[in-house]
């Protein structure tokens, strides 16, 4: 583990399949030592996500945890049905909610198949109604979850937007990705400073750079806008970074 900062925690693993493992347990902690009535995740897509899936769905198996009072919710979600081979619920439910058996009023999916506006309505009012709001009217979850891509972006917060959108107040809005598929629905960046904690996972090829960059005090990339705008920030990687 490298020096924290005010800011970021960086913890670093020898390869992927011990951070998703370090991750699944981390969290697990967290829930065990809680003793909150229900507890309000956002969850991430994306390669590593699924090896955390996989592994937290171990643990909890192996350990005979059950997180039936956890809330999933989702950081972003592709505009296709949810059996659509990019959807982000799908990877979660086929990896993670389905074995573990998690009970469909803790499920708390974006309705990607819906047209933009009516998937971010409902996706709003739903984290709203369901989670406590800070003094600025965005949802403090327990717990998001992030994925980085290759040009440093998170959920599905690009670095190719204005800075007027960047500062959008939305809790989730549309957005059109500069990958496919190119429609899809995020949290803003409001939300994830809302949250309690925040989580990244940050792993691939080629990306060591960005994720550099990104823990630079002066970052442009997405992840660093997260970083700065929150009080603390854990990233977990095993990248090889100074």
């Amino acid at each position: 583990m490298s020096p924290s900062t005010d800011r970021l925690e960086l913890v670093k693993f020898p390869d992927e399949s011990s951070l998703a493992e370090s991750v699944a347990e981390r969290w697990l902690q967290e829930l065990m030592a809680s003793d909150a009535p229900s507890f309000a995740v956002a969850l991430a897509g994306g390669r590593i996500a699924r090896q955390f899936f996989v592994s937290a769905t171990r643990l909890f198996q192996k350990t005979n945890y059950t997180p039936d009072r956890v809330h999933f919710f989702w950081g972003d979600e592709r505009c296709v049905p949810p059996t659509h081979s990019e959807s982000n619920y799908r990877l979660a439910h086929e990896h993670m909610l389905s074995p573990l058996r998690i009970r469909e009023d803790r499920i708390h999916r974006i309705r990607g198949e819906l047209n933009e506006a009516q998937a971010v309505s409902e996706a709003e009012a739903e984290i709203l109604r369901s989670v406590p709001l800070s003094g600025s009217k965005q949802p403090i979850l327990d717990l998001i979850f992030l994925g980085m891509g290759e040009d440093g972006h998170v959920a599905s917060l690009f670095p190719s937007e204005p800075e007027a959108t960047r500062q959008s107040r939305a809790v989730y809005r549309a957005v059109v990705a500069t990958k496919p598929p190119p429609k899809r629905i995020t949290l803003g960046y409001e939300a994830i400073a809302a949250a309690r904690r925040v989580w990244v996972l940050a792993s691939g090829a080629n990306k060591e750079e960005v994720l550099q960059a990104s823990l630079s005090p002066h970052g442009q990339t997405p992840l660093a806008r997260v970083i700065q705008g929150r009080g603390r920030t854990v990233v977990f990687t095993d990248l090889r970074i100074r």
